[in-house]
Parts: structure tokens; C-alpha cells; sequence
């Protein structure tokens, strides 16, 4: 498992992971090396809009409806904080390219262009991450914890959350519900 690069790939929850934080959820791996991972689930929204989030910061979308777009749930480290995955990188102050066409952003002036429809073309905001310490994600993915996949922006971002977990376990040829919840079948 060591030099394993797994940026721009999805992480699926194994069966065995059914009291966590990650039960079914699909996790974009936004960057991974040495000394770590970060990553954004990116199927389990809140009860939040993006607009109703802009209200909450003081920003006034321009277009009424332009962003009804539901926030995620990103994961359980920073719950309090904003993350927005976005199409295409563009020139935001703290952008982490995870691949050319893919980035991520925390800073405030990306929802500020969204409040002034200048945006990202392909969004997903989220209200925290997932993240993982130097050789933790190595040590799940060899305790079967997880399946991974590479990544497609189009599940990412023309995928409703609730079908985006099927559409990267069928990109492997797995039917979810074929999995086991004990290490080594299937």
C-alpha cells in the first residue's frame, strides 16, 4: 500500500464501516501523500442551500434561485467550515488543485463570486471534511475499510447525491448490495 496515490479517486465505504461517520457514503479524495489525506464526502446533504448559506454569511445571491443546490456534509473535522469542489480550478486565494479541471477552496471570495453569479461553472459546497493522518487511509485500505475507484466529474457534479454512490460502485462492476460485511468475501 505505500506509494499509493489516491487523488482524484473516490473512497466507498465497505459494509463494515455501518456505524461510522462513513455508512454509505462516497468520499472524493481531494489530496493524498506522505503525510496525509483530505477528502469531501460528496453524498450526504444537509437541510441547508447553498443561498440559504450565502443569507447566513451576509451575502445576497443575485439571481434568486441561481444556487438552490443543497450543502454536503463533507465530513466530521470542521464542521463549521466551508469547502467548495468546484469546475474549473479558476483563480481563487486558496485553491488546492486535485487534479487539472478539479479544485478545492476555502476561502471566502469563491462564495462571494457565486453570491455575484461569477462562479464556478460545477460546484458542490460542503460544511466540513474527512481527513486522515500520515498512513491511517494506507492502514483502512488494508483493513478492506474502503473500495476506491478514480474519480469522474461527472458523478461528481451532474449526479444527484443520491446517485452517486451507485454510479461509482457501477463503475467497478459491484452491486452494493452483493458486499459483506466480513474482510475477505464478497
Amino acid at each position: 500500500m505505500q506509494n499509493v496515490n489516491l487523488t482524484d479517486h473516490f473512497l466507498i465505504a465497505m459494509p463494515s464501516l455501518e456505524d461510522s461517520f462513513f455508512a454509505k457514503s462516497l468520499t472524493y479524495i481531494c489530496e493524498h501523500n506522505e503525510q496525509g489525506a483530505l477528502g469531501l464526502v460528496v453524498n450526504r446533504p444537509t437541510t441547508l442551500s447553498v443561498e440559504e448559506l450565502l443569507k447566513q454569511l451576509g451575502m445576497s445571491p443575485k439571481v434568486a434561485g441561481s444556487v438552490d443546490a443543497m450543502v454536503l456534509l463533507g465530513g466530521p473535522v470542521q464542521i463549521d467550515s466551508g469547502f467548495v469542489l468546484h469546475q474549473p480550478i479558476g483563480s481563487w486565494k486558496t485553491t488546492l488543485s486535485a487534479n487539472t479541471t478539479i479544485g478545492l477552496t476555502a476561502s471566502i471570495d469563491i462564495l462571494q463570486a457565486v453570491a455575484d453569479c461569477q462562479g464556478p461553472e460545477k460546484m458542490l459546497v460542503t460544511l466540513g471534511y474527512s481527513g486522515w493522518s500520515a498512513g491511517q487511509l494506507e492502514q483502512e485500505l488494508a483493513q478492506n475499510a474502503w473500495l476506491t475507484v478514480p474519480a469522474s466529474a461527472q458523478i461528481l457534479f451532474e449526479l444527484s447525491t443520491e446517485q452517486r454512490l451507485p454510479a461509482a460502485m457501477q463503475s467497478l462492476g459491484i452491486d452494493f448490495s452483493n458486499l459483506s460485511n466480513e474482510v475477505g468475501h464478497a
